[in-house]
């Protein structure tokens, strides 16, 4: 059969790569390291220390992950082997069609899995803290980045990541002027840091009466949670700290009291806020902690600049700096000007499929930082 005949030169192809993630697994380290962990576990008073522990048992479940994936996957490759030749063998269209089914599932497995080989950056493994500015359009982008709020909590649920409101400021008249939130999972920086940048939007304004098409920006800032006591000195003259009253959704404690905090660093101008603890201590910890993490990252840039994937420049919200185009009209298409990805289903993106684009940035920033 000339289907069957393909589906083999084709997976012929997949020998040598296959092979190459094999070796790349380092299945005999991370034994070593899992059996380490194992035995420290066992050792009394490990528990005590939650902190440690926790890291520990994060560190492991990652390091089995990685094995069962590969594992799987490899399994698959060489079941479908079988399959092939017994479809070949048996001349049997129905066989031949469950080879091609299997097939598109083991291309779909094996592309996932090459993709998470990608994610070796220094902080990938970290959770992420992903905030959202509206940028020129008023109305219209408050609007936006409550579009795009929802995105990405759609796309966190979609991975079985939990995600918390650290802070969220509303629009005067509709949407969300800012939010940041923080993103739990296994690689979620690593994951969401192809989303940093200005992303625009093209529709029918439902704020003009006179229907005419309007263009909004809203800007995304991606940083990893770096819970580690940063070795970063802030002086106390270099910060501004203001208190305001939460906003949003958060219970009876929200808008009774000012213990919102918003910390801004006057010689880089960084700013970050913090407004879902209970109390404005707690806060304020939480704010400079990320503030650390935001100063951290930029020093690490300047030291090195084989870093500067982690944090691009700082860029006007507007025109001619998109990372990635979502139009609504005439036509729908969401691109992404960098890796050149594009997806026709506005919708499914907007609901949180956004895979396609974050597979395709790892890939374009791996062959351009070799």
């Amino acid at each position: 059969m000339v289907l069957l005949d393909q589906i083999k030169y084709e997976l012929g192809q997949y020998k040598e790569p296959m092979e190459d993630l094999g070796r790349a697994l380092a299945r005999e380290e991370k034994d070593a390291r899992i059996a380490e962990i194992e035995g420290l576990m066992n050792q009394p008073g490990f528990w005590e220390d939650s902190k440690t522990s926790a890291s520990l048992m994060k560190e492991m479940k990652s390091l089995k992950g990685d094995i069962e994936r590969f594992d799987k996957i490899n399994t698959s490759f060489e079941d479908l082997n079988t399959l092939l030749q017994m479809a070949e063998e048996e001349n049997d269209e129905e066989l031949a069609q469950e080879v091609e089914d299997e097939f598109a599932s083991f291309k779909t497995a094996y592309d996932d899995y090459r993709v998470s080989t990608l994610l070796s950056g220094e902080f990938d493994n970290l959770d992420a803290i992903l905030s959202l500015n509206a940028g020129a359009g008023g109305t219209e982008s408050c609007d936006w980045a409550s579009m795009l709020y929802r995105m990405y909590c759609r796309w966190a649920e979609r991975h079985g990541f939990k995600y918390e409101v650290l802070d969220y400021r509303e629009g005067e008249e509709a949407g969300i002027k800012s939010v940041t939130i923080q993103i739990t999972g296994e690689n979620a920086y690593g994951l969401l840091k192809s989303e940093k940048g200005v992303h625009r939007l093209v529709r029918i304004s439902p704020f003009n009466a006179a229907g005419k098409r309007q263009t909004s920006f809203v800007s995304c800032d991606v940083m990893p949670d770096i819970e580690e006591d940063l070795d970063i000195e802030i002086a106390d003259d270099d910060i501004r700290i203001d208190t305001y009253r939460s906003s949003g959704a958060g219970g009876q404690h929200i808008n009774k009291t000012s213990s919102a905090i918003r910390i801004t660093h006057i010689p880089t101008g960084i700013v970050v806020q913090c407004q879902n603890e209970r109390s404005q201590f707690q806060n304020k910890d939480k704010a400079m902690q990320m503030l650390k993490s935001q100063l951290y990252l930029r020093k690490k840039e300047e030291q090195a600049q084989a870093m500067a994937d982690i944090r691009g420049e700082v860029t006007e919200i507007g025109w001619g700096n998109q990372i990635r185009s979502y139009v609504m009209q005439p036509y729908t298409l969401v691109k992404d000007t960098r890796t050149g990805c594009e997806v026709g289903n506005v919708g499914a993106v907007l609901d949180g499929d956004i895979d396609a684009f974050i597979n395709e940035y790892l890939k374009w920033i791996n062959k351009n930082t070799k």
